[in-house]
């Protein structure tokens, strides 16, 4: 009996070695994983230049950027270093960030040091400051949940959460902090 025993618990060590053995090798697996992206880029633009225009054929928008991966399946454009020219008739906009996400749905989330220009000559605001800033390209609206400051010749306005709507030319700071004006 002692033999049978012997060879019963060989082929249950045996049997156990084998069923285990996945779980200490995957610390390896993982590893190789971690290192590899989510989703690869169907293809790749440095040096970027691009205009798009609307249904109607009137200019859009304007987009330079370092570096675009379009993700394809996945609906969405990456930039590196962009700049965005929102056109709007007269009233016209270029925003700039370290980096920007563009959705099919011509949903714009820039993030990283953004800064909106306003291009239109002696206009009341002149630029807009914040981390983030999300725009809805078709409606010409421009949100944000972070700190802003909105600077122009005569004034300083902070902060937080706003509201713009470019083609209305309203902004509105949802939880305004202080406000400085200059003399001129």
């Amino acid at each position: 009996m002692t033999v049978l025993r012997v060879i019963l618990l060989i082929t249950f060590s045996a049997l156990m070695i084998w069923l285990w053995s996945p779980m200490f090798n995957a610390s390896e697996t993982n590893k190789k994983s971690d290192d590899e992206p989510l989703a690869k880029p169907d293809y790749v633009a440095t040096a970027l230049e691009q205009t798009t225009y609307s249904e109607n054929g009137l200019l859009n928008y304007h987009v330079t950027a370092d570096k675009m991966e379009l993700y394809q399946d996945l609906g969405f454009s990456h930039f590196a270093k962009p700049i965005f020219t929102l056109y709007n008739g007269e009233q016209n906009w270029q925003i700039s960030a370290l980096e920007a996400t563009l959705y099919e749905n011509n949903t714009l989330i820039l993030e990283g040091d953004v800064l909106a220009k306003n291009l239109t000559p002696d206009a009341m605001i002149s630029t807009i400051n914040a981390d983030n800033v999300r725009v809805e390209i078709k409606q010409k609206l421009m949100k944000s949940e972070h700190p802003v400051i909105i600077t122009g010749p005569s004034l300083k306005i902070t902060g937080k959460g706003l509201h713009a709507d470019l083609q209305k030319q309203l902004i509105e700071l949802i939880n305004h902090t202080k406000t400085i004006y200059y003399d001129q």
